[in-house]
C-alpha cells in the first residue's frame, strides 16, 4: 500500500517534504528565529535548496523573516492556524494532481475526428482523479501544522525538545561569536607600525 501512495503523491516534489519538516521544527521555537542554514544542517539537507523554499513560505504569510546576526524565520501565525494545504500551495503552487491528456480522443477508430459522444463531458478517468484530488486537498486543509507537531512530539522522548532548543541556541550563539571574532580581527593590526 505504501508504494501506491508514494507513486500517486510523487507529483508533489521533495520541496514540500523539506518545507514541512523545517516548519515542524519552528512550531515550538517561541520567539527565537531559526535560520534556514541551521534548519538545513540540523536535518541533513542542502542549505541552497532550503533557501529557495523559505521566500515562498514568507510570501504566503506562513513565516516572517527576522534580521540580524541571530535572525532567521519565525512562524507568522500560530501553528494551529497554518494548514498543510497552505504550505503545499505556497511551495508548489495550486497545480493539479492529475494532468489529463485527453487520450480518450486518440482511439484509432476515431480517425480523423473523435465522435461527440466520446469527448462529451469529463473523461471518466479524469473525474476519478478530480475526486481524489478534492479529498486530498480537504485532508490537507483540515490538518494543521500544530496537529502534526503534536503527533511528532508524542513519539519523541520528553527531553528531545530541550535538546533541539539547545542545538539551535548554540548555533545562533556561534553566529554571533563568529561575527564578533571577525570584527575584532579586522580592527587588530596584523603587524607593528613603526613609530
Amino acid at each position: 500500500m505504501r508504494s501506491d501512495i508514494i507513486r500517486v503523491m510523487a507529483h508533489l516534489t521533495v520541496s514540500v517534504e523539506y518545507g514541512l519538516h523545517s516548519l515542524l521544527w519552528m512550531v515550538d521555537s517561541g520567539d527565537a528565529p531559526l535560520s534556514a542554514r541551521d534548519l538545513a544542517e540540523f536535518q541533513g539537507l542542502s542549505h541552497s535548496f532550503l533557501a529557495k523554499i523559505f521566500p515562498k513560505l514568507e510570501k504566503a504569510g506562513i513565516v516572517r523573516a527576522s534580521g540580524g546576526v541571530r535572525g532567521g524565520y519565525l512562524l507568522a501565525r500560530p501553528a494551529e492556524e497554518i494548514s498543510f494545504l497552505e504550505i503545499v500551495d505556497a511551495i508548489e503552487g495550486p497545480k493539479p494532481l492529475f494532468d489529463c491528456q485527453e487520450i480518450r480522443g486518440r482511439c484509432v477508430l476515431f480517425v480523423p475526428d473523435a465522435p461527440r459522444w466520446a469527448m462529451h463531458g469529463y473523461c471518466s478517468i479524469h473525474a476519478v482523479m478530480l475526486r481524489a484530488e478534492k479529498a486530498m486537498r480537504a485532508e490537507l486543509a483540515k490538518t494543521s501544522l500544530r496537529d502534526v507537531a503534536a503527533a511528532v512530539g508524542g513519539k519523541a522522548p520528553p527531553e528531545f525538545p530541550a535538546e533541539v532548543g539547545a542545538w539551535m541556541s548554540a548555533r545562533a550563539m556561534g553566529r554571533t561569536k563568529g561575527r564578533e571574532t571577525r570584527a575584532m580581527a579586522a580592527l587588530t593590526p596584523t603587524r607593528e607600525i613603526p613609530s
